[in-house]
């Protein structure tokens, strides 16, 4: 996957995701010329050759993590900021990710944390993630090819998140390779999910429940005098059950 080097935006807020910068970009307003686009700098309006104007700008990370390939469904946005709020990851922290699947949440959590190792058995799954890995450019993230219920190799982690069919078959795992204090994280669609997932919690005597929520996300539509929600909400996406080493 190419890399996005430029940003345009119209006065609508439609964006174009230019990729090159040796070729003229075409959008339904007509081109922009390829000279215009090298030398465009963030904060230039270019036009194209109908005179329509569009705002240039950097991509950031959010323009180019929304741009990744997807295999399996991912973990919606509001999940993960619960999962980055909740544990605290930050720029210290090593994270242990499983079930990568395309990779929006390890890719995400790299951005924030120290270090990243995401687990999955699956070969199309991880070459989709790798992909995705190499697109946004980040170096601190690894991909491991091994089922992650026949162990952890990582030791003194802050953070192991689980996006499992079963993630009640990790804890132990998980457990052992957590720093006293450290979280585990299991993300999971089902109740059942959640309900055997707690047991295991409460079966090992070094964790702790801390609890288990819900996101809901509603956008709301503001035209002129008309404010209402949008008639199509985020609703129900998965249950965030949160679990903490307390003790060796």
């Amino acid at each position: 996957m190419d890399s996005i080097k430029k940003i345009l935006v119209a006065d609508d807020g439609k964006k174009f995701f230019i990729r090159s910068l040796t070729e003229d970009f075409h959008t339904q307003f007509g081109f922009v010329a390829k000279a215009a686009l090298a030398k465009a700098k963030p904060g230039d309006v270019l036009k194209t050759n109908t005179g329509k104007e569009l705002c240039v700008f950097e991509p950031s990370f959010m323009d180019v993590y929304s741009r990744i390939k997807r295999a399996p469904q991912i973990i919606p946005r509001k999940d993960i900021a619960a999962i980055i709020a909740e544990t605290g990851i930050g720029k210290g922290s090593v994270v242990v990710d499983a079930g990568t699947g395309s990779g929006a949440l390890a890719l995400f959590l790299s951005n924030v944390a120290k270090k990243v190792v995401s687990y999955e058995i699956r070969d199309d799954f991880a070459k989709v993630a790798e992909e995705n890995v190499k697109f946004i450019g980040l170096k601190n993230l690894t991909v491991k090819r091994k089922d992650i219920y026949g162990g952890i190799d990582e030791k003194n982690v802050d953070v192991v998140t689980l996006d499992l069919p079963e993630p009640w078959k990790a804890v132990e795992h998980a457990a052992k390779a957590l720093k006293v204090g450290g979280f585990i994280v299991s993300y999971s669609p089902t109740t059942p999910q959640v309900s055997d997932f707690i047991s295991a919690v409460a079966k090992n005597k070094s964790l702790q429940h801390l609890k288990t929520i819900e996101i809901i996300e509603r956008e709301w539509e503001f035209n002129e005098r008309v404010v209402r929600p949008l008639s199509q909400q985020i609703g129900h996406s998965g249950f965030l059950t949160f679990a903490r080493k307390v003790k060796k």
